[in-house]
């Protein structure tokens, strides 16, 4: 991890970027639940599982989505902060032994009025092993403008 400053002025509309794939495995399902209580049957029961129509444990999705977003974050960037995500939605289930990963595009900058900083819209894909979409969301950031 580095840190670089990136100013509004320095992102580029369309730009892209993919990080390197992250298996999901067993130890995170555990970890995830202890960390957020999430002990549902479908993420934590395998025998069970094996009785529903998609036949294996699934991923929270809040796993699924914390670690997309750890991938994305190689960078300290002190002219920029998240101000958040929007349009969250989990397209396909993720299981144990799925790969992920993770690709970003910048879709859109604007003025952000109300800071007078300059408004960065990441469109986030993370896809699986298949190359099939599991999850979707937009990341906003604000970041300062070089005058």
């Amino acid at each position: 991890m580095f840190i670089r400053s990136k100013f509004f002025e320095d992102y580029i509309l369309n730009e892209t970027r993919a990080t390197l794939g992250r298996t999901i495995t067993e130890t995170d399902f555990v970890i995830h639940a202890g960390h957020t209580g999430d002990f549902f049957p479908h993420h934590m029961d395998a025998e069970w599982c094996k009785t529903q129509s998609f036949k294996q444990r699934i991923a929270h999705g809040t796993l699924v989505f914390s670690v997309a977003i750890g991938q994305t974050a190689l960078e300290i960037n002190p002219e920029a902060f998240s101000k958040g995500y929007d349009r969250l939605r989990f397209v396909k289930p993720v299981h144990i032994g799925d790969t992920i990963t993770t690709h970003v595009t910048i879709s859109e900058l604007a003025d952000d009025k109300k800071t007078g900083f300059g408004k960065v819209v990441e469109h986030v894909e993370v896809s699986n092993q298949h190359q099939q979409v599991v999850l979707v969301c937009d990341h906003i950031l604000l970041a300062k403008r070089k005058n």
